[in-house]
């Protein structure tokens, strides 16, 4: 009887402390709006600059659904204002994305518009 009380004594500790470390990871996550009062438009690419974000920090995109998208690409596809096949597109108008470590890349696909500087690239530590 004293073996089970053991058990689930440990696996409370555990649970307790999954908890926090959850909690805690989400209480860090910070959210913020690509272009900032303007919103996700053109030339939005310097954005980024002197913004230090972290893996699970959220990037809103607000704009108008019938002007312009948004497309999570990877770095060939930012670089050349293309739409990789498989690559998520967003057309919502206020898109919320989740930064993942390392490098993350964004275009408007709409033609044109990331050869305008509709684009952003943001990396998360």
């Amino acid at each position: 009887m004293a073996q089970g009380r053991g058990s689930a004594m440990v696996a409370t500790v555990f649970l307790c402390m999954l908890m926090f470390v959850l909690h805690s990871e989400m209480a860090h996550a910070a959210s913020y709006t690509v272009g900032d009062s303007g919103g996700w438009t053109f030339n939005v690419a310097g954005w980024p600059k002197g913004k230090q974000f972290r893996a699970g920090d959220i990037l809103v995109f607000n704009y108008s659904p019938a002007a312009h998208n948004l497309v999570a690409v990877n770095k060939v596809g930012y670089n050349t204002c293309t739409t990789p096949r498989g690559s998520k597109v967003y057309k919502t108008g206020k898109d919320q994305i989740k930064l993942v470590k390392g490098q993350n890349f964004f275009i408007c696909s709409i033609a044109g518009h990331c050869q305008s500087g509709m684009k952003v690239a943001v990396t998360a530590i």
